[in-house]
């Protein structure tokens, strides 16, 4: 393993969908200082240097100059990811406005680029705070994320949309969610190769993460192991970097990114 430093700052996610990435970080980097929060938390951390590598939504490689991707780890799907989903009040064409899950940024882009492409329009958009319920939102359709999202949403609702499933039926392709991401300036060489251990172990975990999450979760356990085995793809291979390239193309052309993003990688 490479040396990266007695105090690397990592910035990890708190969803049932990041946990076989760090289950075994712990082993992988003892020394780490290993924070864990909610993706959107995350960004603005590294963003303001409190983090020198962290597992940051997608769009922020776009939105935050300079940071580069530093492993072939992700949280990305090929299909229904369950854990990403609008709910509309309203048939999608007739959206005015909507509501964004304060945890999420990706998705809201994704959302917001769905709704455009699909439907010519932009609707006037709404915070959903972390605590708040979808169904308490006025808007006429709402973005959630993470562990609630795979709760009952309440409703009745005009539609639903697994937004990696919407995603995946439009464009052939799989959605990237979140990578490790890194300042130039962090100590990081090599740093690539014990978080990708650290995933691999955590990939062998998947039925005792399934059970502790259970219990915290208020999901069967049987649905939070499938949904890590089967829902989820945690390797950055080339269909990856084919979605996240089309959906880096879309964010720039819809000015949800700027102009000049590039997506760089460490190695």
């Amino acid at each position: 393993m490479a040396i990266v430093g007695d105090k690397l700052r990592i910035g990890a996610v708190r969803y049932l969908n990041s946990k076989p990435l760090i289950e075994c970080l712990p082993e992988m980097l003892p020394e780490a200082q290993i924070t864990v929060d909610f993706p959107s938390r995350l960004a603005d951390g590294l963003a303001g240097g409190r983090f020198d590598v962290a597992l940051i939504p997608s769009i922020e490689t776009l939105r935050l100059p300079g940071v580069r991707v530093v492993s072939n780890v992700c949280v990305s799907c090929d299909g229904p990811v369950r854990s990403v989903k609008m709910v509309g009040r309203v048939a999608p064409q007739e959206i005015a406005t909507l509501a964004l899950d304060e945890g999420s940024r990706t998705s809201a882009a994704l959302a917001r680029i769905l709704l455009k492409e699909r439907f010519g329009i932009e609707p006037s958009l709404q915070p959903l705070g972390l605590g708040s319920l979808a169904e308490n939102s006025p808007a006429d359709a709402v973005v959630v994320i993470g562990d609630r999202a795979m709760l009952p949403l309440g409703g009745p609702y005009e539609f639903v949309w697994d937004l990696g499933d919407e995603w995946r039926a439009w464009t052939g392709l799989p959605f990237v969610f979140a990578m490790w991401t890194a300042w130039p300036a962090a100590e990081i060489a090599g740093l690539g190769s014990p978080l990708g251990s650290a995933r691999d172990r955590g990939l062998t975990r998947l039925g005792q993460i399934a059970r502790r999450s259970s219990a915290e979760l208020g999901l069967a356990e049987a649905e939070c192991l499938e949904y890590l085995r089967d829902a989820l793809v945690f390797h950055l291979g080339p269909r990856q970097r084919q979605g996240l390239e089309r959906f880096a193309d879309l964010a720039i052309g819809h000015g949800l990114a700027p102009e000049d993003s590039r997506l760089e990688f460490a190695d």
